[in-house]
């Protein structure tokens, strides 16, 4: 991915995010065991306003659970947080380890993070919240969180209300797409949810797009025909419909939908 930092812009607040049946949530979940280095290297980070927004003030401690590679977790631990990572994959959590090394990351997961009682100021999960049991997940974080701790989930997304991007969105395959009535459901253990919206541009060339595409569940899950037919018409739709060099930059148009609810 290209290196420039992201381009912020004012938005209204929306509810967003995906819903998975279980099963299906549990069969992509898995296909992000593997592929830590191509995840870090493709996928986008986050703007340095969603933490700023999550974070409590006062806060000293913090874990980042779902954290892949430390898209996120970098964002806590640059605030100067002592921040704990936690992810069920290995391969995500090595190059976490080597991109982020004072951070401590651990194998675990939202609803079992292996980690102490009470000792957190805010639990965030970015990108991951869609994977995990939202009951169980809420018990374990209230467990982990003191009194009064913050929730904090984020989702990056296309933004699909530009028309180009909508069509590259269903080309994708993504799921991440706005749903306007959507709130993230939460255990009782939490209260007060409110969100926030971050809109910003992440300066791409197609090659990019086509390994982002790369990184995806539906495409990883896919068999070889199917991730074939995605590519081809990728290629056509960037190349050819919309008539993009490769060598151009394009600012790939993201809404980063930020929540927080606090520990009843």
């Amino acid at each position: 991915m290209a290196s420039a930092g992201p381009r912020l812009h004012s938005g209204p607040k929306l509810h967003t995010g995906p819903k998975l049946h279980s099963g299906r949530r549990q069969e992509l979940g898995q296909s992000f065991q593997d592929g830590g280095e191509h995840y870090e290297r493709v996928r986008p980070g986050y703007p340095d306003d969603s933490a700023d927004w999550l974070i409590p003030a006062g806060a000293k401690d913090a874990a980042d659970l779902g954290a892949g590679t430390g898209k996120f977790t970098a964002l806590l631990a640059g605030r100067g947080l002592h921040t704990v990572a936690v992810d069920p994959s290995a391969d995500m959590l090595e190059q976490l380890r080597r991109t982020l090394p004072g951070v401590t990351a651990v194998e675990g997961t939202a609803e079992h993070t292996g980690l102490p009682a009470g000792a957190f100021d805010v639990v965030t999960v970015a990108q991951a919240w869609h994977w995990c049991d939202p009951v169980l997940a809420s018990t374990e974080i209230a467990r982990i969180l003191r009194p009064h701790g913050v929730l904090g989930l984020v989702w990056n997304q296309l933004d699909t209300s530009v028309p180009w991007v909508h069509r590259l969105s269903r080309i994708m395959h993504a799921g991440d797409v706005h749903k306007p009535h959507f709130k993230p459901p939460l255990g009782p253990e939490f209260t007060g949810l409110e969100s926030h919206l971050t809109r910003w541009e992440d300066p791409v060339r197609t090659a990019d797009i086509m390994e982002l595409t790369k990184s995806r569940s539906y495409y990883l899950a896919a068999s070889e025909a199917t991730r074939a037919k995605v590519l081809g018409n990728l290629d056509w739709y960037l190349h050819e419909h919309l008539g993009h060099d490769p060598r151009e930059i394009l600012p790939l148009p993201y809404l980063t939908q930020s929540w927080r609810a606090v520990r009843a």
